[in-house]
């Protein structure tokens, strides 16, 4: 099968709206578009989810700690965008118990988290997960039994959201918004803006894959380039434009499960200076974070460095004492710039998460419009904000938002013990038929269909995850994957298990190739492509730079790496 570029070069070139940025706002904002009949075009420089969405702790929650900014509307807005996860993305979405220990050296009263708490359940009415509840010190050690008893007085236990799996949301509602008519143009480097009469009328892009170059035309532009926002267009190509993200880092460490480790989500003060730290169970092992970084380099460049995983092996360390744990431990590292408002002097902790639409009409650049701001748990909402906005700007009569109830495409009859029971009777092992269910939901009959119709593509294409050669086949045919890196780092997440996938990544090469048409060079491109995205999840350096405060004030990090 030959690489499909019609993403880039397909045969319509005006749009109604043109959304540059394919992370979870962006894909959210054209599937709402096309479901209200607007002509998208979705273009992103790399491929789905490949920026910010897959950097975060993964956890879908209503932002417990916005109460401590009174930021009502936030919370309640966040809690009522779970629930719509929980009911329209079941097979990735679900509730997990959080754990909030009290010690005598917490900022934060227990009676203060006690009254967090009460309002937390209140705005959060209708909801799918049972209400909190506090334990006491000795109920605190029995359900945590490797928690430091020093100083602990007792818990509070409440639950939210968690989606392991984020890129696949990425991909199921960039899939989604595809089946509805949306044009999807992945590898497209946005250039500059086409602008007629004073007004921004489209874009200029690159294919990055084939140096094709093209122009797309829209009368409504929407950057949603997460921290990219200021970078998308060339500066010369622009008359200057007002700084729009804050650009805060945020890092998270993966390690195996280690002793004394909890079994529930575990969110609770440093020691050092109050932040809010997390103990993550994630796919079978512990993500701990995050950090809070003033970064000021290119997004791409985020890495985390040995302050921050000092920090928190630190904090972990302290919570449980048997853990133990050692840079050594550390499998690899996440780091992400969080597309925060720029907000000069404020303390990054303090800045909204909130999302803003900001229209570039003032600084001479009518037409285009910038989305600042928002998390993956409020991105629906996001995106029905803006295309409101949308229909507003294009005078279009609005037929009104379908995605309040609308299941994503892996939800659709999803019932996940009656889907491993059948894919167990069409042949596939329970493992396989786990992971197929979990990643897939009601679509992994479809991928196991591939696998029935050539055994060949039932074989393991990497033991450890139990991954199959025919996720490779879905990848690539229906999933829009075109690079070795799409496929192991944002449809098959093999690049987050512990060896990355590299004790297979010839022969996965091997399949892609044959699929995709890759001659002997292309293929080692791909590979040696692979490998330079992995930098993204290096362990730190310990004689690199280091950001040795976290919150107000944070230090600015320079370490920047190709």
């Amino acid at each position: 099968m030959e690489p499909d570029h019609s993403r880039s070069s397909a045969d319509r070139r005006d749009y109604d709206l043109i959304v540059i940025g394919a992370g979870i706002n962006g894909v959210g904002i054209a599937l709402d578009a096309a479901l209200r009949g607007l002509s998208v075009a979705l273009v992103e420089k790399e491929d789905i989810c490949s920026g910010v969405s897959a950097w975060s702790g993964r956890l879908v929650h209503g932002g417990l700690r916005y109460l401590e900014h009174y930021d009502f509307g936030l919370v309640r807005e966040s809690l009522v965008e779970r629930e719509r996860l929980f009911r329209n993305a079941p097979h990735l979405v679900h509730p997990v118990p959080l754990m909030m220990p009290s010690f005598r050296h917490n900022r934060r009263s227990r009676w203060l988290v006690e009254i967090g708490m009460v309002l937390y359940d209140a705005l959060s009415w209708r909801k799918t997960p049972p209400t909190h509840r506090l334990l006491g010190r000795t109920a605190t050690l029995r359900r945590f039994p490797g928690i430091s008893p020093e100083g602990l007085t007792g818990a509070a236990v409440f639950y939210d959201g968690q989606l392991e799996l984020a890129e696949r949301l990425c991909v199921e509602v960039a899939l989604d918004a595809v089946a509805n008519g949306a044009q999807l143009m992945l590898h497209t480097r946005v250039t500059a803006p086409l602008v007629q009469d004073g007004r921004v009328v489209g874009v200029e892009a690159v294919d990055e894959l084939t140096g094709e170059q093209v122009q797309l035309r829209a009368p409504v532009v929407y950057n949603v380039a997460g921290p990219w926002i200021d970078r998308v267009f060339a500066p010369d190509s622009v008359p200057e434009q007002p700084r729009l993200n804050g650009g805060a880092k945020g890092s998270h460490l993966v390690v195996e499960r280690f002793p004394g480790a909890p079994t529930d989500v575990v969110y609770y003060e440093s020691r050092r200076d109050g932040r809010l730290v997390l103990v993550i169970p994630w796919m079978d092992r512990v993500m701990i974070g995050t950090t809070d970084v003033r970064f000021e380099d290119d997004p791409g460049d985020a890495r985390c460095d040995i302050g921050e995983a000092e920090y928190l092996l630190d904090e972990v360390n302290a919570l449980v004492p048997e853990a133990g744990l050692t840079m050594d431990d550390v499998l690899y590292t996440l780091s992400g710039v969080r597309p925060l408002p720029y907000e000069p002097g404020v303390p990054e902790s303090s800045i909204t998460r909130t999302h803003v639409l900001h229209d570039h009409a003032a600084s001479g650049l009518p037409g285009l419009v910038t989305v600042v701001g928002g998390k993956l748990t409020t991105y629906r909402q996001l995106a029905e904000d803006a295309v409101d906005d949308c229909m507003r700007r294009l005078g279009r009569r609005d037929p009104g938002c379908p995605t309040r109830t609308r299941s994503l495409p892996g939800a659709r009859g999803f019932d996940g013990e009656q889907l491993r029971a059948e894919l167990r009777a069409r042949g596939a092992d329970e493992r396989v038929a786990r992971r197929l269910v979990r990643f897939y939901g009601a679509a992994s009959l479809e991928v196991w269909s591939l696998a029935q119709a050539t055994p060949a593509l039932a074989e393991l294409a990497h033991a450890p995850s139990g991954m199959i050669r025919a996720e490779l086949v879905q990848a690539v045919s229906r999933e829009q994957a075109v690079t070795l890196a799409d496929v192991l780092a944002r449809r098959t997440l093999t690049a987050f298990e512990p060896g990355h996938g590299l004790e297979s990544v010839d022969g996965i090469a091997d399949v892609l190739a044959d699929l995709l048409g890759w001659d002997a060079e292309r293929r080692q491109s791909e590979i040696d492509g692979y490998h330079a995205w992995l930098s993204h999840l290096d362990i730190p350096d310990p004689d690199g730079p280091r950001s040795d405060s976290f919150g107000a004030g944070a230090a600015t990090t320079e370490r920047t790496r190709a």
